[in-house]
């Protein structure tokens, strides 16, 4: 069956995902603005307490915004924040890190693979700036990968849709394929029927706050999880 995943910024959009027929969440900071960013500490310990444990709960390992080549320093980080929440109870990390060339950084997954300890282990959609995403599943699969966020390389995954078909047979059950990239729930029976085994998208509405944030403190309002959303995308989901 295929799951639905969705991205999540804090505990009350956790609870309104799980409450709503997620099957898990991905925990990140700063979506809207980087594409997500590593969470506090604080943070994942709230998601995991608000999913009634953490088996549901993968969080992004990301110490920057920008491309996922990273130096030493910054692949020791991540190593260090991968323990920090596998020790938290998160079970799951999602990474990524490629080399100037275009390759998968084996030396980084490597090593963060082995500070996870045994997490469900994410790729994400590092993947997506390769020209063929084709290209790295079967090292990622070999590397012990367990499951690869993609949008098929393409802005918006329905547009990406051919290209997720042939990761799925592609990857023939060595690891997974979840589809994510500015999914719509009308999109969804389409990517499902390319035999993506999960579909994820954030589910964001802007808050109805109205408190000034003052010249430095960015928009009025922030993102928050929406009930109806995560509901009508997992009955689309069901209904495939």
């Amino acid at each position: 069956m295929t799951a639905v995943e969705i991205a999540v910024q804090n505990a009350a959009g956790a609870r309104t995902a799980f409450e709503n027929g997620a099957d898990r969440v991905e925990l990140c900071q700063a979506l809207a603005e980087t594409g997500g960013l590593t969470p506090s500490g604080g943070t994942v310990d709230a998601v995991c307490e608000a999913a009634g444990g953490g088996a549901r709960v993968a969080v992004l390992v990301r110490p920057r915004p920008g491309g996922f080549v990273y130096d030493t320093e910054e692949i020791a980080l991540v190593a260090a924040d991968i323990r920090d929440c596998v020790r938290r109870g998160a079970g799951g990390i999602v990474v990524g890190a490629l080399r100037r060339d275009g390759g998968v950084d084996r030396g980084a997954i490597l090593r963060w693979k082995d500070a996870a300890e045994g997490a469900e282990f994410v790729f994400h959609r590092a993947i997506d700036t390769l020209a063929d995403p084709a290209s790295i599943i079967d090292e990622l699969a070999e590397l012990g990968v367990d499951r690869v966020l993609t949008s098929g390389g393409a802005a918006r995954s329905i547009d990406g849709v051919d290209v997720l078909a042939a990761l799925a047979r592609h990857a023939a059950g060595r690891l997974q394929i979840m589809c994510g990239g500015g999914v719509r729930v009308a999109d969804i029976p389409s990517l499902v029927s390319a035999g993506v085994d999960a579909v994820h998208l954030s589910a964001r509405a802007r808050s109805a706050d109205t408190a000034p944030s003052g010249p430095g403190g960015g928009d009025t309002g922030f993102d928050i999880t929406a009930q109806a959303m995560v509901a009508a995308a997992v009955r689309a989901v069901r209904g495939a």
